[in-house]
């Protein structure tokens, strides 16, 4: 039970992160983002077939289970790799639920655990490594040591996913696009899914068109929006496909608070079961005020579509770390859905996380 909990909880935090990033084809390449392609092998059915049948579930039955503090959960393994420490799935584990709780040097420690009794020879391991040596460096353009780690993970397996996303961005961070092209095409030749499959080829098509691709860098600007009046917004029509329409606005205090790159993440979840959410997409502050529809597109878990809930909660949350947990300082706004009485709404983000 631990290890099914562990694993829908990294795979749910994972999605939640890099989904939307990569379906908008952003140009922050987050710190914290697992490329998709890379989920799908690392996703809570790996981790199934790693379990320790004598682990003890004591904790779990108390409080560390779904609905519970998953902190708890994460504590518990750890102190089972404290009388397993050579248990290479219990510490890629612990690495990767480390980073969804953000918490990036412990995720480097188990990572460095795993790679250590791998003796550097999976590229999985190393990729994983490299994330997190991203992550803990704060958004900055990739770091020497992140590089290392991924071009090694190419080395060991040529046609990884995940290397060959990461290193076509470090090809790029070192002025090298040919090298970057020549990178994503052999991950085309992969078969990835359709959204990140069109964001690929418009980089490499960019890149082989001999346009110079600036190193990546998510350091926010320091700017500040603009102050400009924001129309009043009126409900939008549904989308085909679409279970919500929400026109989303700031109210002008937020306006006033907010730099103008900082994130907005829409998100609908079931109030009972607030995590992990049941879809979520991005936008940049930039973009509002606008119409945003999620549909079961959007959705984050198979089987858990938005389109099986008799209602939820739509929160629309600017986020100035970046990232998808709420932080003191961020704005939002929420509101309750009854797609079956009305899918079109209006948000306001007029509220300040304190």
């Amino acid at each position: 039970m631990l290890w099914l909990t562990l694993g829908v909880m990294s795979f749910a935090g994972v999605l939640f992160t890099v989904w939307p990033f990569l379906r908008e084809n952003s140009r922050n390449f987050g710190i914290v983002a697992v490329a998709v392609l890379f989920v799908v092998a690392s996703s809570a059915g790996l981790y199934a077939g790693l379990g320790s049948p004598g682990l003890e579930n004591e904790r779990l039955a108390h409080g560390g289970g779904p609905g519970g503090d998953m902190v708890e959960v994460v504590e518990a393994l750890a102190e089972r790799l404290e009388d397993n420490p050579d248990d290479v799935g219990g510490w890629q584990m612990l690495g990767r639920s480390y980073m969804s709780l953000n918490n990036h040097p412990k995720a480097i420690e188990a990572f460095e655990r795993v790679v250590e009794l791998q003796d550097g020879r999976s590229a999985q391991g190393l990729v994983e490594l490299g994330e997190a040596v991203l992550a803990a460096d704060g958004g900055q353009a990739m770091s020497p040591q992140a590089m290392s780690l991924f071009e090694n993970a190419l080395a060991v397996e040529p046609n990884n996913q995940a290397a060959l996303f990461w290193g076509g961005l470090a090809a790029v961070n070192r002025g090298d696009t040919d090298t970057a092209a020549e990178r994503w095409e052999r991950l085309l030749g992969t078969n990835p899914p359709d959204d990140i499959r069109n964001v690929i080829e418009q980089r490499v098509a960019e890149w082989r068109g001999g346009t110079p691709a600036a190193a990546v860098d998510t350091t926010p600007a320091p700017e500040v929006a603009e102050a400009k009046p924001t129309p009043a917004p009126t409900p939008a029509p549904l989308e085909p496909g679409a279970i919500v329409s929400a026109n989303i606005a700031l109210s002008e205090a937020a306006q006033s608070a907010l730099p103008s790159d900082a994130t907005v993440f829409v998100i609908a979840r079931d109030p009972s079961q607030p995590s992990p959410p049941i879809a979520v997409t991005r936008r940049s502050l930039a973009e509002l005020p606008a119409v945003v529809q999620l549909g079961d597109r959007e959705s984050m878990v198979p089987g858990r579509e938005l389109s099986g809930f008799d209602q939820f909660e739509l929160v629309a949350r600017v986020s100035l770390s970046g990232q998808p947990v709420s932080q003191p300082g961020d704005w939002f706004g929420s509101v309750i859905v009854k797609p079956a009485e009305n899918g079109s709404i209006v948000l306001s983000i007029d509220t300040r996380v304190e």
